[in-house]
């Protein structure tokens, strides 16, 4: 099973989820299910608000560009485990696993920096509306959007760089799904200590920074909020932040919990299927947590679908 390039491994075997050969079939549909409803979900979110002049706002924007996100975060991971569980062949290549390591945490990076400038939207929005249009100009959201693409990549660099640098001798099980920091640590053969440490401090900052900001933030809204004068006002300022918050919560709560540790992570079996929360199960509710707190979306999915089928109708006829 094991295939070692000199002193250095150059094949890793996923461990994914061992089970009896009747329920891999079982895993397989369920993963490719879940796969394809996010994709869809997160198309559809996409050409919604391409379509609907009215939804072309900077929140909208972000919400775009957290789709655009999700799509390449359960794309980065659920093929290759779907062809895992289809070949029984868990081998992956050392350059592929850290490609894929790479890209995994630059995109969970980019979340955590761009759910921080969804909120400084929100806020902007509600307690300075008369200046939003003005503050959140369209140049202003893309340079935002785009920052936070550029950082999390960057951070996420750096990151990849100190694993790849590591030595690897043996053995080469990942107790994981796919490639992510803490399993691929645990194999390491050569002294961490420095590469955990600046792991550890990196990730607090790409996480803790931009959380410190949503909750500074979200405490000005609240006191925005408070003092609004009439109860539909209020209503209306926290349903514009509920499908946003609803988010961070669900998101940082797992990502704390995985990534913000000072050592490397014991391989738990329980680190798996809080990965598969944040990592699948996530972009999976994000597009229906956003419609069901968002009329205007809502509104223009079932004008676009009735748009669709009205073309299709005359088309037929």
């Amino acid at each position: 099973m094991k295939t070692f390039q000199g002193n250095n491994i150059s094949v890793f075997i996923l461990v994914g989820f061992p089970t009896r050969p009747e329920l891999q079939p079982v895993l397989f549909t369920i993963f490719l299910i879940t796969y394809i409803l996010t994709v869809a979900e997160h198309v559809i979110i996409i050409l919604t608000v391409k379509a609907n002049v009215n939804l072309h706002k900077p929140m909208y924007y972000l919400m775009c560009s957290l789709s655009f996100l999700e799509i390449w975060y359960v794309t980065v991971t659920v093929p290759n485990l779907l062809n895992n569980f289809l070949t029984q062949n868990n081998k992956i290549s050392f350059i592929a696993c850290m490609v894929q390591l790479y890209i995994f945490i630059s995109l969970a990076c980019t979340e955590c920096v761009l759910l921080a400038v969804m909120a400084i939207d929100r806020c902007i929005a509600i307690c300075f509306p008369l200046r939003y249009t003005v503050i959140m100009n369209h140049t202003f959201c893309i340079q935002l959007a785009i920052g936070s693409w550029v950082l999390g990549f960057s951070i996420a660099m750096v990151k990849a760089f100190l694993i790849f640098r590591l030595h690897f001798c043996g053995p080469n099980v990942i107790n994981h799904f796919f490639c992510d920091i803490s399993p691929v640590l645990n194999l390491a053969c050569t002294d961490m200590s420095f590469t955990e440490l600046m792991d550890f401090i990196l990730a607090m900052v790409i996480i803790m920074i931009p959380l410190v900001v949503i909750i500074i933030i979200y405490i000005c809204i609240l006191w925005t909020v408070l003092i609004i004068p009439n109860n539909v006002g209020r209503q209306k300022a926290f349903s514009t932040c509920a499908s946003h918050l609803t988010i961070v919560i669900i998101f940082y709560t797992t990502t704390l919990f995985i990534y913000a540790r000072p050592r490397k992570a014991n391989p738990f079996n329980r680190n798996k299927l809080v990965t598969i929360l944040y990592s699948i199960l996530t972009p999976l509710i994000n597009p229906i947590i956003y419609c069901l707190r968002n009329r205007e979306v809502q509104h223009a999915i079932r004008k676009s679908i009735t748009k669709y089928i009205v073309r299709g109708s005359s088309a037929a006829s």
